[in-house]
């Protein structure tokens, strides 16, 4: 770049460190691959994390998309996107899930399925699931080691017992490749099943915690939970059990978010905003 900038920020060993790190992850389905994360030029806990991947990978024929909980016009998705049309001159930026190759999340997987020649980018605030029984990193990579999750069981167990239910909402442990669990990062249950079998290459990103992981297209991702007690995901039906509706599309298939209206009314208007946007054009024809 002309203003003495490497080209999309970091500098080629940077990049080279964090692509290696990226295939020894797809190698590894679901291992944690430790990286030396860079200082960003905001705070972490930003996702700075799920920028470095997005920086290291893309390209000047990629196409952009940043979403954060959904929505490509909330604060941090504004942000990362314009920084990255800043320092990676030429590249496209879209709104729409299918004109992008390279798709930075954070909280939420679109509604519309991936392609196989799509790369899903999510930002990652604690990469391990065992963190919330196993307070020692060194403990925790001898259970991983060995597949030794018999704590995180007994936490469901222990849901179930209080709550008569598992009520974990999101950060799901999940299962991938039948060995490795992940912390599949704060996206909801009902984003969970879209891990299993995606065509996509789906990308995690800690840059705190300085881990990436992978889930490979076409890999098994089978979410923790036990026979008699199956996963489930948020259902959305009303007192009469009917399914709820966006208020904006009227879609019934979505993930939804809760408002109050001025009316001091509660509604639901789909997490996705780009796919609520298409089904609106799709009602006018």
């Amino acid at each position: 770049m002309s203003n003495g900038i490497n080209f999309a920020f970091l500098d080629e060993y940077a990049k080279r460190e964090i692509r290696r790190s990226v295939i020894k992850a797809i190698c590894i389905p679901g291992y944690q691959v430790p990286y030396s994360s860079r200082e960003m030029p905001m705070g972490r806990g930003f996702g700075t994390g799920g920028l470095q991947l997005t920086l290291a990978l893309i390209g000047a024929n990629d196409s952009l998309k940043v979403i954060d909980q959904g929505s490509d016009d909330s604060v941090n998705a504004v942000n990362l996107r314009k920084f990255v049309e800043m320092t990676c001159p030429g590249i496209d930026t879209t709104t729409r899930l299918q004109e992008a190759t390279l798709i930075q999340s954070r909280h939420r997987i679109p509604e519309n399925s991936l392609r196989a020649d799509q790369i899903l980018v999510l930002q990652v605030p604690y990469p391990d699931a065992l963190v919330i029984v196993e307070p020692s990193e060194d403990k925790r990579k001898i259970m991983h080691s060995e597949a030794d999750y018999s704590r995180l069981l007994v936490k469901l167990y222990e849901d179930i017992v209080k709550f008569d239910e598992i009520t974990i909402s999101h950060r799901y442990p999940t299962r991938i490749n039948g060995h490795y669990i992940i912390d599949p990062s704060p996206i909801p249950r009902y984003d969970v099943p879209k891990l299993h079998n995606s065509n996509a290459l789906i990308l995690f990103g800690a840059g705190r915690e300085k881990k990436i992981y992978a889930v490979p297209p076409h890999c098994s991702a089978e979410p923790l939970a036990f026979d008699d007690v199956p996963f489930r995901v948020e259902n959305f039906t009303d007192s009469h059990g009917e399914r709820r509706a966006c208020k904006q599309c009227g879609s019934r298939e979505s993930f939804l978010d809760e408002f109050i209206d001025e009316q001091g009314e509660r509604v639901y208007q789909c997490s996705d905003s780009d796919y609520c946007e298409q089904q609106q054009e799709l009602a006018r024809g």
